[in-house]
């Protein structure tokens, strides 16, 4: 169910237009964003990497480097441990070359999805014991490894924590009690003791962070440390952060580099993707380049990810990447086929839950998470899709506005073995008999109102096709990079008139149209949702509603402007 809403939020759209060179349209979507004031105005249009937090604002962030700064002094070994995502992957690279740098004798370590699960373990821990490792970092994990903590402390291994997921808590009478690891040092702007004024950095952004107060420490050129900021872009439109505040300058100044970037292992990507570098935006990161990154940690192992960041040589880097995009694209065939699958149980029971909890016994662990993430979209509700590992149940939730999945499963607590996340996203692991009790326990504790199961689309402006103009869309890139917390803009119009339509592409999975307005602007348009149902409700002389976003489509040297239509209703 899909309710369309349009923004009504106040101010002198004129003014701000006028203040700052743009048009008051893109100033009313600013202002739709929630940046207010003219210092916050500025820092979203022109924002540079000036604007950053200073990283010494980071909780034990002196500890941290001073501690490094005496183990890289005494020539101790230090090895990173990352995760198997992109976010943790980038993280991984951030540190490995910022440590490098400063001389440290440094390596790394990520965990096996299916042999370690997610985060440091024993075994991890034992590992690096045998490899005389004397100091573990951390990164995009470790804020929930209490009891690895000080199993690694007992065998002498000094313990640094980077990492950006919520804090774990207990719920007691007196309150909440947050729980933080016992580690030398713990960096996460999430600790509520923590003074960094943004608390949304991704792993690898905190991993910057870390580098960049090292380079300080070591003297070394800050020029240096922005170099790494390509990798924390990467992580931060790979791992879904809002792009706001801090993070929407480490996108803006990431995406700049990563145009020109002289990673040969980035450069393949593009390559084998037929990414054209200059034209490189947060779409191709989110849904092309990050992606293949991950599919090394679901199918294979995260190394080779990580290897292909640290690559050197373009024809390895070539062969690399291409193995990476192999096996994106068998992921991409084996989430569809799951996918259905777990629609075909719900649609048998399970449909009618508050919260949808699948269990795909054969599925691919690593898939859990996508397929969770259809099935959110698809019925608009919380969703949980459990697979069989070795040792239990292994699995991932994706969530809708207004239900926490991380503070639910907090709820839950006594049927799992293990969980961490965020509101909107949480990975589990529980035994198979505490199944059906947490399936019960979910759908209890549930709160949502039917209220909260309507997809609510926000509309930035209703306007009419003979508004648009070249000038207006060029307009709106100042609005650019877009994401989660920072969404394309959204136009609306009704009586749209459908003068000619055809379906297109290779598998006929488009329809291109004409299309006119209550005024007679013509106008072409296209749809990418599903074909097959827009041109069985949609016919030649049918007139829609539709939400839409205009572009310039530029063929054979000639510019015509071009709406693609996001929703309708007949």
């Amino acid at each position: 169910m899909e309710k369309w809403m349009i923004y009504s939020k106040r101010a002198d759209f004129a003014e701000i237009g006028k203040r700052f060179s743009v048009d008051p349209v893109t100033a009313r979507i600013i202002r739709n964003r929630d940046v207010v004031g003219d210092d916050e105005i500025r820092k979203y249009l022109y924002g540079t990497k000036e604007d950053m937090y200073s990283p010494w604002l980071l909780k034990d962030m002196e500890k941290a480097v001073g501690i490094l700064e005496q183990k890289i002094a005494e020539e101790r070994k230090i090895r990173i441990i990352g995760d198997y995502d992109a976010d943790g992957v980038n993280a991984s690279c951030i540190l490995l070359k910022g440590l490098k740098r400063c001389g440290a004798e440094v390596d790394s370590e990520i965990p096996h999805r299916r042999i370690d699960g997610y985060g440091i373990n024993e075994r991890l821990i034992e590992k690096a014991k045998a490899d005389n490792i004397d100091t573990i970092v951390t990164c995009d994990n470790g804020i929930a490894a209490m009891e690895q903590t000080i199993y690694a402390k007992n065998l002498g291994i000094t313990m640094i924590i980077t990492d950006h997921h919520d804090v774990p808590y207990e719920e007691k009478e007196e309150g909440r009690t947050y729980l933080v690891p016992l580690a030398d040092a713990v960096i996460n702007a999430k600790q509520q003791d923590c003074r960094y004024p943004f608390k949304e950095l991704c792993g690898a952004g905190v991993a910057y962070k870390l580098v960049q107060a090292l380079y300080e420490r070591f003297d070394i050129p800050l020029q240096e440390a922005q170099e790494l900021l390509e990798f924390a872009a990467v992580a931060t439109v790979g791992d879904v952060m809002e792009l706001k505040d801090e993070n929407r300058i480490i996108v803006k100044e990431g995406l700049m580099r990563l145009k020109h970037t002289k990673n040969p292992g980035l450069r393949s990507l593009m390559y084998v993707n037929g990414i054209e570098p200059s034209a490189l935006n947060s779409y191709h990161i989110g849904f092309i380049i990050a992606p293949c990154l991950n599919a090394g940690g679901r199918l294979d192992t995260a190394k080779r990810a990580l290897s292909l960041l640290l690559c050197e040589d373009k024809f390895e880097a070539d062969k690399m990447a291409g193995e990476l995009k192999a096996l994106n694209d068998s992921r991409k065939l084996m989430t569809v086929q799951e996918t259905k699958k777990a629609c075909e149980l719900l649609d048998k029971s399970g449909a009618e839950d508050k919260v949808l909890v699948v269990y795909l016994p054969e599925c691919h662990e690593s898939l859990a998470g996508i397929i969770a993430g259809r099935l959110k979209e698809h019925y608009y509700k919380p969703a949980f899709v459990l697979t069989k590992t070795e040792h239990g149940l292994k699995g991932s939730g994706r969530s809708i506005e207004g239900y926490s999945m991380f503070e639910e499963l907090v709820k839950c607590r006594e049927y799992l073995d293990k969980f961490g996340g965020h509101p909107m996203a949480a990975g589990l692991s529980l035994q198979e008999e505490n199944l059906e009790p947490l399936k019960r326990a979910l759908n209890d504790n549930c709160a949502l109102t039917p209220e909260d199961y309507t997809c609510k689309r926000w509309i930035d402006v209703q306007m009419p096709l003979g508004y648009i103009t070249k000038e207006l869309i060029r307009d709106f890139s100042v609005l650019e990079p877009f994401g989660r917390g920072n969404e394309k803009p959204l136009f609306a119009e009704k009586d749209i008139y459908i003068r000619s339509l055809r379906r297109v592409g290779q598998n006929h999975n488009a329809v291109k149209m004409v299309v006119e307005d209550k005024n007679g602007c013509q106008m072409e348009a296209v749809y990418f949702g599903d074909a097959e149902v827009f041109t069985e409700k949609v016919h030649m002389g049918s007139t829609i509603s539709a939400l839409y976003y205009p572009s310039i489509n530029e063929y054979r040297g000639v510019e015509k402007i071009q709406i693609t239509i996001c929703g309708y209703k007949v």
